[in-house]
């Protein structure tokens, strides 16, 4: 039972994942598209969780952090180089 629930998870993340990058490829602003893209990456993260807890591995985890801090790191260059021009200074 809960492997159907897993693999439900997996199908609206999958969808949810679609619907962002829909919008990168259709946003009106940049601003919209860095939250999309920042959003794409918390699907992401969800996505490889929900997949590792259906495969019963630790690797999707492992896999899951390391994409967390680049995104984070990501969202943080785009924003300032929206604010300022340039990301080091």
């Amino acid at each position: 039972m809960i492997q159907y629930a897993l693999y439900y998870a997996v199908a609206c993340l999958s969808v949810g994942m679609l619907l962002n990058l829909w919008r990168i490829r259709f946003a009106p602003g940049v601003v919209d598209r860095i939250l999309a893209l920042d959003t794409l990456v918390v699907n992401a993260i969800a996505l490889l969780n929900v997949y590792g807890i259906l495969l019963d591995t630790a690797v999707y985890f492992e896999v899951s952090l390391l994409i967390a801090m680049f995104g984070f790191v990501s969202t943080v260059a785009y924003c300032r180089f929206i604010l300022r021009g340039n990301i080091i200074e």
